[in-house]
């Protein structure tokens, strides 16, 4: 029995040192990976100042987030009459601050604020859903397809890029005004879903992210487009999706103008509109409470940036090189 124990222990011995060896050998090659030639290295100066630009942006980024935290918990007097850069009252009495302007904020909303962010995840999600996969086809049929007029409808596409989004609002309007779809969800998500940007982006990362010899292949092999298409070209940009999704997401979410002018039921709108409202109410004067709505409504982008931070960033050096 000491035999056989003995041999196992002698087993996990072995394996645990290779493992360890693979460790270190891993580590050793990532090393190598990132070394530079010597006289390619950048200077302990250079370096340096990196560092410092870097926490300059850093601090830039995160300061009107730090500061809208402070803000929050603060009356309208003392947000006049105590020091912006920290909380008007002590460590105990901060969660009942929160509370106080938590109340605030739903009172002068009339409850309607986590309707108004219900709203937003609405239209948002759907119309960059249906936007990235409307951007990632067309993009892919002009950069794998020849097909007549091709030039033509690229260089308007693009040329819609040059128009700014506030000139097209009035005749969006007008044309859902005649469909009777005006102080409608759709009347949201569709201008929101149709981006000229996110068919450039799906355009440039399918010339550079899907062989021609992988398409031709499944081509010989028998099938068919769609088939290529669902079951390898979304999986070959499936990066390069997160990022036309996030893309669309956050102008989504940040759309005042259109519905502005498509929404007129309260029910309806969303965050950035709903906020617009309350504060422009002639007895409103709670900017603690107004502060806290504006940080709960840009919370969601925050974790959705930092969930999808991975794949975003291998999307965005997905169409950098052409392979």
């Amino acid at each position: 029995m000491s035999t056989v124990q003995n041999a196992q222990m002698t087993d996990k011995q072995r394996a645990r040192e290779q493992a360890r060896a693979r460790r270190k050998a891993e580590r050793i090659r990532a090393k190598a990976a990132h070394d530079l030639p010597r006289s390619m290295q950048p200077s302990k100066p250079v370096v340096g100042l990196t560092w410092i630009i870097l926490v300059f942006a850093l601090l830039y980024f995160l300061f009107p987030i730090y500061w809208a935290v402070i803000a929050s918990t603060k009356s309208p007097s003392e947000l006049v009459s105590t020091n912006g850069l920290w909380f008007a009252v002590g460590p105990g009495e901060i969660a009942n601050a929160v509370a106080k302007n938590y109340a605030s904020l739903l009172g002068w909303t009339q409850n309607r604020f986590w309707q108004w962010v219900l709203n937003s995840f609405i239209y948002s999600g759907v119309s960059a859903a249906v936007g990235t996969v409307i951007a990632v086809m067309a993009g892919y049929a002009t950069a794998k397809f020849d097909f007549r007029g091709k030039g033509v409808a690229i260089g308007i596409v693009m040329g819609c890029m040059l128009m700014p989004a506030a000139l097209l609002t009035i005749p969006q309007y007008s044309i859902f005004h005649s469909l009777h779809l005006t102080n409608t969800v759709l009347s949201v998500i569709i201008p929101c879903s149709v981006s000229p940007f996110g068919f450039f982006l799906g355009r440039v990362y399918a010339q550079s992210s899907v062989p021609n010899e992988l398409l031709e292949a499944a081509r010989i092999d028998g099938a068919g487009e769609a088939r290529i298409f669902f079951t390898m070209v979304l999986r070959l940009l499936s990066p390069a999706m997160v990022t036309i999704f996030l893309f669309l997401f956050v102008g989504a979410w940040n759309n005042f103008l259109l519905p502005l002018m498509m929404l007129t039921d309260e029910s309806l709108k969303p965050i950035t509109l709903g906020l617009y409202g309350m504060a422009s109410l002639a007895t409103f004067n709670e900017k603690g409470a107004l502060m806290m709505g504006a940080l709960l409504g840009v919370l969601p982008l925050i974790v959705l940036f930092l969930g999808l931070q991975r794949y975003w960033q291998s999307g965005l050096s997905a169409g950098a090189v052409k392979e």
